[in-house]
C-alpha cells in the first residue's frame, strides 16, 4: 500500500511534466482526468480479479457488469491506449468518450474538454511520457483506499491552486476557512447538502468528512453542487468518486440563469448550503431577475454590477424552511454598499441572519481582501432570534510564505464565540436586529465589535465616524481600481 507521502510524490510529479509545456492553470486539464482514468481502470481490473476468485476462474463472470462500479469497455482500457505511440491523445481522448458513453448515469462528460489532440500544446511524447508516469503504480483500492486517494486529489488540486494565480479562486477555497464554515453548520446524518458555485467540491466533501471524524453515519448525506464551468464541475464529481461518495449530484450550468434543483418548477430546498460565490459579477441577467420565475427576488433586485446578493437570495430562498441554515464567504463589501442597503434591511428583518464573522485579510485565494462569512438561518433557536452575533477575528489569521490559514486555535475560539452567544470584549458583541436596522441595516463589523479603539478627547470611543469614512474610501477605491483593470483589459 502507498503511503501518504509517496503517493503526493507520485501525483505531483505528473505535473511537474508539463512545466514549461503549458500555464499552470491548465494543468489540471490533464492531470485529472488521467488520474480518473487510471484509476477506474486499475479498479476494473481489481474487481475482475476479485470476480475471477470468486467463481472460480469463470472468466465471463468476472465480466460482469453487476461486478463493476463503472464499465470499460473494449479497447478503451488505459493498458490499450498506453500502446500507442502516434496520435496518442487521439487514443486517450476516444478511450475516455467510449467510457463516458458506456456509463451514461454516472460518468457523462466527466473527463472535460481538454484539446488532447492538439500536439501543439502536448506533443506525443509529452502524452506518452505522462502516461508511463502514472503507470508506475498501481490504483487499485487495495494499494490506494478511497481515503488516502482522496486526500492526495485534495492535495493535488491545492498545488495547482497555488500555481494557478489569479484563477485558483475559480475551483479553490481556503481549506481552513471550508472547515470553519463546517463546524459553523453542524452537519446532520441525513441531511441535504447544497453547494450553488461548488468549484472542486471542497465544501460538499468537508460535511462529510466532519461526520466520519465525528465517527457518524455519512453515507445519508445528500449532496448537490452547481458549477458554471465545465472542467471544474468535472473535477468536482471526479472528486467525489474518488473519495468513494456515492450519493451526490453536481450539475453543470448557471446557477443564476438555470438553477439546476427544483421540485414541482420550484426550487428545491436543503437544510444546509455552504459556499464561496463569485463575487461582484458584472456579467448577469439582472432584468431577467427582477422578474425571476423563482421567486429569489426576495428583498430586491440587487444592481447590475454586483450581483452578490443575487447569489445570497437564491440560497436563502433554497433554505428549508424548518432548520435550513447556510455559511457564504463573501468580501466584506457585501455588510455595507449602499447600494444594497434595502435588500440588507429586509433581509435583517425578515430574521434569517444569525451571525457576521470578519476574518482576516489573504484567505481568498490570490487576494489581499478581507473575507467574512455571512451566517443565516431559517430556524433560529428562541435565544438567537431578532439578534445577530458579530465576531471581529480579523487578526486570527496565521501567514507563512505567501499564504495565510486559520490556525486550530483560530477556529476553536471563533466556533466558541459562535455557539456561546456571549459578549466577548474585543472580540464578539451580540447586537438586536432592531439597532442595526436603525443604522441603516449596516452589517459592517467594526462598528459594533473592534478590537482598535480610540478615544476622542472625553475618552469616549468613537468608531462610527471613522469605521464610516473608511468604508466610503475602500469603496471608492475598489470602484477606481475596477475602473482601471477594465481600461487596462480593453487596451491588451
Amino acid at each position: 500500500m502507498m503511503t501518504q507521502q509517496a503517493l503526493e510524490k507520485y501525483l505531483w510529479g505528473a505535473a511537474t511534466l508539463l512545466r514549461g509545456l503549458i500555464d499552470a492553470g491548465d494543468y489540471k486539464q490533464y492531470i485529472f482526468p488521467l488520474l480518473f482514468y487510471k484509476r477506474i481502470c486499475d479498479v476494473y481490473d481489481e474487481e475482475y480479479q476479485n470476480a475471477l476468485k470468486e467463481s472460480g476462474g469463470d472468466m465471463k463472470f468476472a465480466e460482469f457488469a453487476e461486478n463493476h462500479r463503472f464499465q470499460i469497455p473494449k479497447g478503451a482500457h488505459w493498458k490499450q491506449a498506453r500502446e500507442n505511440t502516434k496520435n496518442v491523445g487521439m487514443a486517450i481522448e476516444k478511450a475516455m468518450r467510449q467510457i463516458e458513453k458506456a456509463n451514461p448515469d454516472t460518468l457523462f462528460g466527466i473527463f472535460g474538454d481538454a484539446q488532447w489532440t492538439n500536439k501543439d500544446r502536448l506533443s506525443d511524447e509529452t502524452l506518452i511520457n505522462l502516461m508511463e508516469h502514472f503507470s508506475s503504480e498501481t490504483l487499485s483500492i487495495k494499494n490506494v483506499p478511497n481515503d488516502e486517494l482522496g486526500q492526495g486529489y485534495e492535495f493535488l488540486i491545492k498545488k495547482f491552486a497555488d500555481d494557478s494565480g489569479h484563477t485558483a479562486a475559480e475551483f479553490y477555497t481556503n481549506r481552513t476557512v471550508v472547515h470553519l464554515m463546517t463546524l459553523l453548520m453542524d452537519p446532520k446524518p441525513g441531511e441535504s447538502i447544497y453547494d450553488p458555485t461548488c468549484g472542486s467540491g471542497g465544501m460538499l466533501l468537508s460535511c462529510v468528512n466532519k461526520l466520519k471524524a465525528d465517527g457518524k453515519e455519512y453515507r445519508s448525506l445528500k449532496l448537490f453542487g452547481q458549477e458554471l464551468n465545465l472542467m471544474t464541475s468535472a473535477i468536482a464529481r471526479m472528486n467525489m468518486f474518488l473519495h468513494g461518495i456515492e450519493d451526490f449530484k453536481i450539475v453543470r450550468g448557471d446557477t443564476l440563469k438555470h438553477p439546476a434543483f427544483l421540485e414541482k418548477d420550484k426550487l428545491k430546498q436543503f437544510n444546509i448550503i455552504l459556499a464561496n460565490p463569485p463575487y461582484s459579477i458584472k456579467s448577469w441577467n439582472r432584468a431577467e431577475f427582477e422578474k425571476d420565475p423563482y421567486g429569489r427576488n426576495i428583498y430586491g433586485t440587487p444592481p447590475q454590477g454586483t450581483a452578490d446578493y443575487a447569489f445570497q437570495q437564491h440560497i436563502i430562498k433554497s433554505l428549508d424552511e424548518k432548520n435550513g441554515r447556510c455559511a457564504i464567504l463573501w468580501p466584506h463589501g457585501v455588510l455595507f454598499r449602499d447600494a444594497e442597503a434595502e435588500m440588507r434591511k429586509k433581509m435583517i428583518a425578515a430574521d434569517v441572519v444569525e451571525a457576521v464573522i470578519g476574518l482576516g485579510p489573504n484567505l481568498f485565494y490570490n487576494s489581499p481582501m478581507e473575507a467574512c462569512i455571512l451566517v443565516c438561518n431559517k430556524g433560529k433557536k428562541k435565544d438567537r432570534r431578532e439578534k445577530i452575533i458579530f465576531i471581529n477575528a480579523v487578526n486570527d489569521v496565521r501567514r507563512e510564505s505567501a499564504f495565510s490559514y486559520l490556525t486550530d486555535d483560530h477556529i476553536a475560539k471563533i466556533h466558541k464565540a459562535f455557539v456561546g452567544l456571549k459578549d466577548i470584549d474585543g472580540f464578539a458583541k451580540i447586537v438586536p436586529s432592531s439597532a442595526i436596522l436603525t443604522n441603516n441595516g449596516n452589517l459592517n463589523i467594526a462598528l459594533y465589535v473592534s478590537n482598535v479603539q480610540q478615544k476622542n478627547g472625553n475618552g469616549d470611543v468613537h468608531f462610527k465616524d471613522m469605521v464610516l469614512a473608511w468604508q466610503e474610501g475602500s469603496e471608492s477605491l475598489r470602484n477606481d481600481m475596477a475602473g482601471l483593470f477594465k481600461a487596462l483589459e480593453k487596451n491588451l
